[in-house]
């Protein structure tokens, strides 16, 4: 039988502090060689689009694939997860929180590794639910005292500014502007769905580190030019995947004459290949597409927990051979 699991069920069984660890250990199963990532691809309609991406983790015997709809009553995100060893399918998950909080927990782990280990403001660009995610991530790794938020919508950024407060232990405020924000942050964060720029390079103070999450498709982008040509190290949660949607880099690299052998995956900094940062003076960026690996982990985990807290709904897909 396998499980069926609510967003209410993922957001119960996978809180922010077991994300971390689980997007950790993935980027060094990436690493080690022993998960499989496959991009996403996308199949596009008049008002319609499908998007879908897998991955296996080999130590963990599981498989699985996301595979989300965007139309005009919104986004709608599934999980499928699968026993490597049977075959079977053990999970689907409704998977809207699950993105949300393994892109926020991955931010995490590169601001642990890239940002300065005195960061301790934040510069938000959005307001929306992936938003709320990074600030709680870049939270629970660094000892952040303020955060100032900038999004387009006046009574989003107040609204999103209120909840967070109230949430976090300490003071989040509205940014008259995305400059505002961006020169108060050590760290800086830009969670949007932007087609142009939303952060300037001399807006980066000296030892800033970015987090651009919001752009991965190859005709959008957050960060301009000036933002890549400062940046002394820059990382990417898959190099293939970035080659093909990560507007920010397939854009600019160009333009700052820079390669992609200039870009590191981030898993090297983990396990210690690559320095996450040279001096307290140097801009920092890690730019995430979002990769299957993390859904697969994420997933493995909610599925074990689920199991041990007899959570989710079982139901039978395929009828039992009689012997």
């Amino acid at each position: 039988m396998a499980l069926f699991l609510t967003e209410e069920d993922v957001q119960e069984l996978f809180p922010m502090k077991q994300a971390l660890d689980c997007v950790k250990a993935s980027f060094m199963a990436q690493h080690a060689g022993t998960a499989v990532n496959r991009s996403r691809e996308r199949l596009f309609q008049p008002g319609f689009s499908l998007h879908y991406m897998a991955a296996a983790l080999e130590d963990e015997h599981l498989a699985g694939m996301k595979i989300y709809t965007i139309a005009s009553g919104g986004a709608r995100f599934m999980v499928l997860l699968f026993d490597v060893e049977t075959g079977d399918l053990l999970a689907v998950m409704e998977a809207d929180h699950l993105g949300r909080i393994r892109t926020g927990a991955a931010s995490g782990v590169a601001t642990q590794l890239m940002a300065r280990s005195d960061a301790s403001t934040v510069g938000l660009i959005g307001a929306g639910r992936q938003a709320r995610t990074q600030l709680e991530a870049v939270a629970a790794v660094r000892k952040i005292q303020a955060a100032r938020v900038y999004a387009r919508n006046e009574s989003h950024r107040v609204e999103f500014c209120e909840e967070m407060a109230g949430r976090l232990p300490f003071p989040v405020e509205p940014a008259a502007s995305a400059e505002e924000a961006t020169r108060f942050g050590d760290i800086v964060i830009t969670a949007t769905s932007s087609a142009k720029p939303v952060v300037r390079g001399e807006w980066l103070r000296p030892g800033t580190h970015v987090n651009a999450i919001g752009a991965n498709m190859s005709t959008r982008r957050e960060l301009d030019d000036a933002a890549l040509g400062q940046a002394g190290i820059i990382a990417v949660d898959s190099r293939d995947q970035a080659r093909g949607e990560a507007g920010d880099l397939i854009q600019g690299l160009p333009a700052v004459n820079r390669s992609w052998q200039d870009v590191v995956e981030l898993h090297d900094l983990i396990e210690g290949n690559s320095p996450g940062r040279n001096s307290s003076e140097e801009i920092t960026v890690f730019k995430s597409c979002g990769i299957a690996i993390w859904d697969v982990a994420a997933a493995g985990v909610i599925y074990h927990e689920a199991l041990r807290k007899k959570r989710g709904r079982p139901f039978a897909i395929w009828e039992e051979k009689s012997s």
